[in-house]
């Protein structure tokens, strides 16, 4: 690193004792990059072997990377934390402001340990570090509400990051998320519920620090490079244009759209929910991470009529993208564009991972059809396939948990379908529910395989739709998915966007970290990524986990894909050779 990079120093933050320190750890950096690599470093010494998710042991760790603040596209935040959605690793990333603002409050990752004996937000301004008392905003309603109140008491309009939890995180919902920025979230796998653990409402980050490169010439010429890639690209273009609601109607149309819990994979109403349908009729605003020429960020402008006061409407701005609507429209049966927005608000609302809680929810309304469950366990609601109204009493119960059922529902799909049966239509895979696509065996091979168990680890329903694919063996498929989630470690230890990977090639990344004063040629960024694959995967490993024995839903295997029938046999041969892969073996 060059003198003076703010990237190499670690703010740690003791939330039982509220006291904090800066470590000096340029060999954690020189070692890992930055990022995802750094992070499962830090996740390594922090967490020890069988920690509680919810315990003040498990620490939250918050990284960022060489490039942030430098080059266009370098801005996420990667969070790391042992998950209390499926006792494994936890891995989270956001955009919005969080990743500048780390970096520009002169850190390149913060660890926050322990408890607070009360509710808590905490301000990092640069090198100060304070502890405000959050009982007044613990147990408010809307998480909006809560980065409005934020937003007033706190300097740094414009340039500082706002992460606080929902009910949701309060209540200890195993998928509750972090938001950033109103329309940003540390979606997956819990962050908010490790959060709300610790009594942690919000962490507010600010600072104005000076980033150094090695020659101005060569970075302005550097950074052109990349903004030029980035603003001609076609596919980045179609990003900016409709976002990833692009992909509803092509997968529909090939029979890769999940839809009522995946008995199905065609919607009827897939057009009145697309993301060209959205767009005509919906779409409020475009928005940009920071430091980002692209702007995929689409808000949908919703007005809901008043119950008693005509000509008098409530108006709502909420992002949406191919997740939410899959997880909020598709997969409940639900084609109406206004109750599926309005359902994707309330879980804003509440701070729960809209990916989760939708398919929680499909569930629950086919075990409620298939009698494992009655209305007596859903607290007198009849939730039934496009019924938003009630999806939306469910989702504010899922939070408050009036009965065994919504509590087994805040902890997943899988723990509900342990209770209550139905566990071959329970869509999770190592405990993280389905994302939205069911193109073939890649995708779900990338879901089982994955390090975080997300469509993004390996791509799976990229290579599912490739020239040939049908003709994979499985061991060629998790070859295929090893190579990319390797790659893609990379580009998580440089917080670069995975929208733009078809940019950041490993020749562009070189010269760019080479103005940022970071040597690392193109062979040694190859085997860095091996590098912290293999370490996340032992840590998943330490907390027991075991990849060629997690169960398949049955539900993947009866819903033909665009490559046909899945078949078991072939997805436990792909499974058992990435493991070994992964290992060296």
């Amino acid at each position: 690193m060059l003198p003076g990079d703010p990237l190499c120093r670690v703010l740690v933050i003791d939330l039982t004792h509220r006291r904090f320190e800066v470590q000096e750890r340029a060999d954690l950096f020189d070692a890992a990059l930055g990022g995802a690599g750094v992070a499962i470093r830090l996740l390594e010494e922090e967490c020890p072997a069988g920690a509680d998710p919810l315990g003040p042991e498990n620490p939250i760790i918050l990284a960022v990377g060489p490039l942030v603040g430098l080059f266009p596209m370098a801005s996420k935040t990667v969070a790391m934390f042992k998950s209390p959605h499926n006792g494994y690793l936890g891995e989270s990333h956001a955009g919005g402001r969080s990743a500048v603002a780390i970096r520009m409050a002169g850190y390149g990752a913060i660890v926050i340990r322990g408890v607070s004996a009360t509710p808590v937000y905490v301000v990092v301004e640069g090198d100060q570090v304070r502890f405000r008392d959050a009982s007044a905003l613990w147990g408010i309603r809307s998480a909006y509400t809560v980065g409005t109140v934020l937003r007033q008491r706190e300097a740094g309009a414009g340039h500082r990051t706002i992460m606080r939890i929902g009910r949701a995180g309060e209540r200890g919902v195993t998928y509750a998320t972090v938001i950033t920025e109103t329309y940003r979230h540390f979606g997956r796998l819990g962050l908010g519920a490790v959060f709300g653990s610790k009594r942690l409402k919000a962490l507010v980050i600010s600072g104005s620090r000076d980033l150094p490169v090695r020659d101005r010439r060569a970075y302005r010429e550097a950074y052109d490079a990349v903004f030029g890639a980035a603003t001609e690209s076609p596919l980045m273009r179609k990003y900016h244009e409709l976002g990833t609601a692009m992909n509803v109607l092509p997968l529909n149309a090939i029979g890769a759209l999940p839809t009522r819990n995946l008995q199905e994979a065609r919607f009827e109403g897939a057009e009145a929910i697309s993301g060209e349908r959205l767009a005509e009729q919906y779409l409020g605003r475009r928005l940009a991470c920071a430091h980002c020429p692209v702007a995929c960020i689409h808000l949908a402008a919703l007005r809901i009529p008043h119950p008693h006061e005509p000509y008098f409407y409530k108006t709502s701005m909420l992002g949406y993208d191919h997740e939410p609507i899959y997880a909020t429209g598709s997969m409940l049966g639900d084609g109406d564009a206004p109750g599926m927005l309005q359902l994707m608000d309330e879980m804003e609302v509440q701070g729960l991972d809209v990916m989760s809680a939708g398919v929680a929810l499909a569930w629950a309304t086919e075990a409620l059809a298939r009698g494992l469950v009655t209305t007596q366990d859903t607290d007198g609601l009849t939730l039934a396939w496009g019924d938003f109204d009630a999806y939306i009493q469910a989702a504010r119960r899922i939070v408050t948990q009036p009965t065994d059922l919504y509590r087994a529902l805040a902890r997943g799909v899988d723990h509900a379908a342990e209770v209550y049966g139905g566990a071959d239509f329970a869509l999770a895979f190592g405990g993280n529910e389905m994302p939205g696509y069911h193109t073939g065996p890649g995708c779900h091979l990338t879901y089982l395989t994955g390090a975080r168990h997300s469509h993004l680890d390996s791509a799976g329903y990229s290579l599912d739709q490739k020239p040939g694919a049908a003709n994979l063996t499985p061991e060629e498929v998790a070859q295929a998915l090893l190579r990319e989630e390797q790659w893609r470690q990379v580009l998580a230890s440089l917080v670069v966007c995975f929208f733009a990977r078809g940019v950041y090639t490993p020749e562009v990344i070189q010269r760019a970290l080479d103005v940022a004063g970071v040597d690392l040629p193109e062979e040694a960024q190859v085997q860095l990524g091996v590098e912290i694959l293999r370490r996340k995967n032992a840590f998943k490993v330490r907390e027991g986990f075991d990849l060629p024995a997690l169960r398949i839903p049955q539900r993947i295997l009866e819903t033909p894909s665009p490559l046909g029938q899945l078949d078991e046999a072939y997805l436990r041969r792909a499974m058992v050779h990435f493991a070994e892969s992964v290992r060296g073996e």
